[in-house]
């Protein structure tokens, strides 16, 4: 690795403002706000949107999409397989 061109690498705590849970990890990322960590060590804190503590997929509160109706309304409103030059009859 050449010298001086890598960014600092060291702890970090993100922290998901919504669902309230906070990590200790490494990265490269860095931040102005501090917070003193549970081993009485400040270390700088990134604010994310969403984690696995409040992302629908991992909560299971994910939708399932209905994607049989879709079609079946895309059918209906435009028919089943219609060509022309079939000699007039639907698939």
């Amino acid at each position: 690795m050449k010298p001086g061109i890598h960014p600092p690498y060291g702890p970090v705590v993100f922290r998901d403002k919504s669902g309230g849970l906070a990590f200790l990890t490494r990265s490269t990322m860095t931040s102005d706000k501090t917070i003193e960590w549970e081993d009485g060590n400040t270390y700088p804190v990134v604010d994310v949107e969403i984690s696995s503590a409040s992302h629908p997929f991992y909560t299971g509160t994910a939708r399932v999409i209905d994607t049989a109706g879709r079609v079946e309304r895309f059918e209906q409103r435009y028919g089943r397989g219609r060509r022309t030059g079939d000699k007039g009859e639907a698939r």
